[in-house]
């Protein structure tokens, strides 16, 4: 087995990187850590250490990230952040709850990329 720290990064294929960007920095705050190039921004979350790369590229198909999460710092927020979502170009996929107190929404961003909330 391989130790590790945990996730370190998530590298999402995009068709429009300033549409992509604008999404993640309206929705959740994302910030601007660099660029590789014209096609490539580094992002995380104020005040975290994680990591997520946009990177302008041709349609991928099936091929992509199933799925990956932003914990909200209170729940009770869902409905707030569904209409972010959606002003900022994103979609409700599905909503409800994992147990009882435990809700969660599918939501996706504007490439159909799923996001769980």
């Amino acid at each position: 087995m391989v130790k590790t720290h945990g996730l370190s990064h998530i590298n999402i294929n995009v068709s429009d990187i300033k549409r992509s960007l604008a999404f993640y920095q309206s929705v959740f705050g994302l910030k601007e850590m660099f660029r590789e190039g014209p096609k490539m921004v580094f992002l995380n979350t104020p005040g975290t250490h994680d990591v997520i790369t946009l990177h302008e590229s041709e349609p991928i198909g099936n091929l992509g990230i199933a799925h990956f999460g932003f914990s909200l710092q209170d729940k009770k927020d869902i409905d707030k952040a569904l209409k972010e979502v959606e002003h900022a170009g994103g979609k409700l996929i599905r909503r409800g709850e994992h147990a009882p107190g435990y809700p969660f929404a599918y939501v996706s961003d504007p490439d159909g990329y799923v996001l769980e909330l």
